[in-house]
């Protein structure tokens, strides 16, 4: 009793900090409910086993395409948010490569207890590659295939991984709710390299195949790529300032695009790619304007005497746009209709930057400072919104500076940066703010941009 005397414990104390506790914890799990619920991450995750793929021919080049066709496959159905994956020590000694090996009790019994198995062959013979999978319900035996497919390609490393993200997006679409994977999906990035330069990369959802596309030799930032894929907009420093310039993904060369003077920033595509909106200087301080793809038909949407900027389009509707405004002192977000009118203010404390609007048009994601100002707790991190009812949920806790959020084309992830690990990285999450992953390493990588699909 001395003991809890010293410690000033009060029973009467101790009731009210656990109910406070287990209040918070229920208000958060009520959060997570409506996020998980809203992109589809709250639906019933399917057990799923997923086997290391047999060698079908004895070529010598059949073990190393193997470990990187499996390895990428496994990583695909993991990230993908909606499997329980089957752990490998719970597999059976003999795995199927073929239906006719597969033993359904194996499977369907523990310690697997798989509902869905993943299983097939792969074999290279000279230059070719072939890889054969299905996707069996192992708990209908009568009639358990719900996949298969046969894909032919190069004997390359390239080529086993882009078929092991063909092969995983089957499966996602099928046991996802027919929403289409991401495993083909592309994130655009800035990455600094040598005096000061910047120019724009890309990779593939997971990391992988970081390539340079830009080789300007300046200063280069916000790249977005076109819903189609074939065009990449994005701000650079030129001879005149400013300007938003246009890539071609197809001819791998800069496009003719108008220069509107000022200081022009933050491209964002319209849905059907028909239109860009942009902050631009040009008229004396930063306002948002649109135009037409090819830069024609300039029209301004805000006035206001503070800067505007950071536009993104309702990517489902397109009937809306969500910007960064300073008009009430400290950036906050705000959105309007494609027109300019119907303007509504969604935070109204602290430093809010960087919205995303999600594929369903449901929901923003932005970076907020909560508690402004010099000695204020609190860091950068990223939000979600729900646009309807403006509730709120925190989805990153770890420190650093948490900033410029992009969402996958299935709505189930956000691609960020953060400086979390030391120097600007970039990282990616799941939806409702779990399974955080980073995906550069070394140097200095910003401003990630999903593609569309």
């Amino acid at each position: 009793m001395r003991i809890m005397q010293a410690n000033n414990f009060s029973p009467a104390r101790w009731a009210s900090r656990l109910f406070t506790v287990l209040l918070s914890l229920a208000i958060s799990a009520s959060a997570q409910d409506w996020i998980r619920t809203g992109t589809g991450l709250g639906i019933e995750r399917v057990r799923l086993a997923a086997p290391d793929f047999a060698a079908s021919t004895k070529d010598p080049q059949n073990p190393d395409l193997l470990k990187v066709f499996n390895d990428t496959l496994w990583n695909d159905l993991d990230s993908a948010g909606i499997f329980d994956m089957v752990s490998k020590s719970f597999y059976p000694l003999a795995v199927p490569g073929n239906p006719p090996d597969v033993r359904f009790d194996a499977w369907n019994s523990p310690p697997p207890n798989a509902s869905m198995l993943a299983f097939g062959n792969l074999g290279a013979s000279g230059n070719n590659l072939t890889v054969q999978g299905w996707l069996y319900d192992v708990k209908n035996i009568t009639s358990p295939q719900v996949l298969g497919k046969q894909y032919t390609d190069a004997a390359t490393a390239d080529a086993a991984r882009r078929t092991a993200h063909k092969f995983a997006d089957e499966i996602i679409f099928r046991l996802g709710g027919g929403i289409a994977g991401i495993a083909e999906s592309q994130i655009f990035f800035v990455r600094a390299g040598g005096r000061g330069n910047k120019e724009i990369w890309a990779m593939d959802y997971d990391g992988a195949n970081q390539h340079q596309i830009t080789h300007l030799g300046t200063i280069s930032l916000s790249p977005r790529i076109s819903p189609d894929g074939t065009r990449l907009a994005f701000s650079s420093l030129t001879k005149s300032g400013w300007d938003i310039l246009m890539y071609s993904m197809d001819l791998n060369r800069l496009l003719s695009f108008p220069r509107y003077g000022g200081t022009n920033l933050s491209p964002s595509w319209s849905p059907d790619g028909a239109r860009l909106a942009f902050s631009s200087s040009r008229s004396g301080d930063p306002e948002i304007y649109i135009v037409d793809q090819s830069g024609a038909n300039l029209k301004r949407l805000t006035v206001s005497k503070m800067p505007d900027v950071s536009p993104v389009w309702n990517r489902k509707t397109g009937a809306q746009i969500a910007w960064v405004s300073g008009r009430t002192d400290l950036p906050q977000i705000y959105t309007m209709e494609s027109d300019g009118t119907n303007i509504q203010k969604m935070t109204d404390q602290g430093y809010a930057v960087s919205p995303a609007w999600s594929p369903n048009g449901q929901f923003l994601v932005f970076s907020w400072i909560r508690h402004y100002g010099p000695g204020a707790p609190g860091a950068e991190d990223i939000y979600i919104m729900d646009i309807a009812s403006k509730q709120w949920v925190q989805l990153t806790h770890d420190g650093g500076r948490n900033d410029f959020p992009s969402w996958s084309p299935d709505g189930r992830h956000i691609v960020f940066q953060s400086s979390r690990s030391g120097g600007e990285q970039i990282w990616t999450m799941l939806a409702d703010g779990s399974n955080q992953k980073e995906l550069t390493s070394g140097g200095s990588n910003t401003q990630p941009n999903w593609s569309w699909k």
